[in-house]
């Protein structure tokens, strides 16, 4: 029989909050992260604004020592090692010290998109061709995929599996049901999961010339049209991280931890770039079956379903989403369930985008909220003839909430649905 699982941590790194304190608060009050830099406009992007977490040098020094700080120059790193010692912390657990055993029952599925860019960057340009050699001692290990579950795992002493995922936007929501299947199957008591991307115009840059980001704000960071909105134009990218320490029920019980959530089942697929999915776009086919694959996991019914922590981007593929959520469900109209989208408040977090949605859809499930679609006051038409508009909150709501859903989907035509459950059913 299969273990129940929990999460009993949460951390993270985001664009319009570092902590869950200032981000719980920011994402309550609709509070946007998203900025505009001048270093875009000199390079001459369309989109010259971004979601960039503010990191302190002080804050950076209680994570990292001076000796692993020295040559150090990974955004997405740092902002993985913050978000997930955060919810090691928050869940009660504690590192073990260096003349100690490994944790052997804690495990680190922490995923990333593309790691450590400006690092590699940074080591490029010192060199020539002939003088490969020289890259620098560091770069290894501040550019691999799987160097933030490294960090994290040396820090922490995790004895267990330590690994990365890559899914590009899927990336935070597999790793958290990687983590859980692990802990379901008794293969471990804790898994510390969640994902993180870098910042910066050498990873958004592909993005701008995609032509898949807004150009229309530049001069207004605060009125970037949000998804699901009829003035959307395109995303904003952003950066940061997100972390979450699932737990076996029995062993968060035993030790009186909180409990935020239990993690009911979910699903992954691929839409095989086939039919109307590509490398960019999703196949509509795929995604109903995720989501109804991850509700059959659950051992749930879509009726279940009180509100959806929706992928939406600010982007044409926003009302396929709701179509398919629609469609997988067989609900619209006042029977759809609350959906909100955090990028309008972030940007599109790439890689992390799932994990820091995540942890935004755990608080509101534990705290009973439902945050604000920013900037969303004028629903797409084609949205609007499927979802009853009091669904798509632009305020505030305090709404309890038993059952809720996220899903999360990538290039590649990946997928990826989870579903929550409150605690009070435990």
């Amino acid at each position: 029989m299969k273990k129940r699982v929990v999460i009993t941590g949460l951390g993270v790194v985001s664009p319009n909050g570092v902590g869950i304190p200032d981000f719980k608060e920011a994402i309550k009050s609709g509070s946007s992260g998203i900025r505009f830099f001048p270093e875009l406009r000199e390079l001459k992007f369309s989109c010259q604004l971004g979601g960039q977490p503010e990191i302190s040098e002080e804050k950076k020094r209680e994570y990292l020592s001076e000796l692993q700080l020295r040559n150090f120059n990974s955004s997405g790193i740092l902002y993985g090692v913050i978000a997930g010692m955060d919810a090691l912390k928050d869940a009660g657990l504690n590192v073990t010290n260096k003349n100690e055993e490994p944790l052997w029952e804690l495990g680190i599925i922490f995923g990333s998109g593309t790691s450590g860019v400006e690092k590699f960057r940074e080591a490029i340009y010192k060199i020539d061709d002939k003088n490969v050699r020289r890259l620098g001692s560091t770069s290894v290990a501040q550019t691999m995929t799987s160097g933030v579950s490294a960090y994290l795992g040396g820090l922490i002493g995790a004895g267990n599996k330590v690994t990365a995922n890559s899914s590009a936007c899927a990336t935070g929501t597999e790793a958290l049901l990687m983590g859980f299947e692990h802990i379901a199957n008794g293969k471990a008591t804790y898994m510390l999961c969640g994902s993180t991307s870098d910042y910066g115009p050498y990873i958004w840059g592909g993005f701008d010339a995609m032509k898949v980001t807004t150009y229309k704000y530049n001069d207004m960071p605060q009125n970037v049209a949000g998804p699901m909105s009829a003035n959307a134009s395109g995303f904003v990218p952003g950066s940061g991280a997100g972390a979450y320490l699932l737990e076996s029920l029995e062993s968060a019980q035993k030790r009186g931890a909180t409990i935020y959530a239990e993690v009911l089942g979910g699903a992954i697929n691929n839409g095989g770039q086939r039919g109307e999915g590509s490398m960019t776009a999703p196949n509509s086919i795929a995604i109903q079956k995720c989501i109804t694959d991850a509700l059959t996991d659950a051992g749930i019914t879509a009726s279940e379903i009180e509100y959806i922590n929706g992928h939406l981007t600010a982007t044409i593929k926003d009302t396929d989403e709701i179509k398919n959520w629609s469609s997988a469900l067989n609900r619209k109209d006042n029977d759809f369930p609350y959906i909100n989208s955090l990028k309008g408040m972030t940007g599109h977090c790439l890689a992390a985008s799932g994990s820091i949605e995540i942890v935004s859809a755990i608080l509101q499930l534990h705290e009973g909220f439902i945050f604000p679609n920013v900037n969303c006051g004028n629903l797409h038409p084609e949205i609007a003839s499927i979802i009853a508009s009091e669904k798509v909150v632009t305020k505030l709501q305090e709404i309890p909430l038993q059952t809720i859903a996220k899903a999360s989907f990538g290039f590649g035509d990946v997928n990826a649905c989870v579903i929550f459950r409150k605690n009070k059913y435990i």
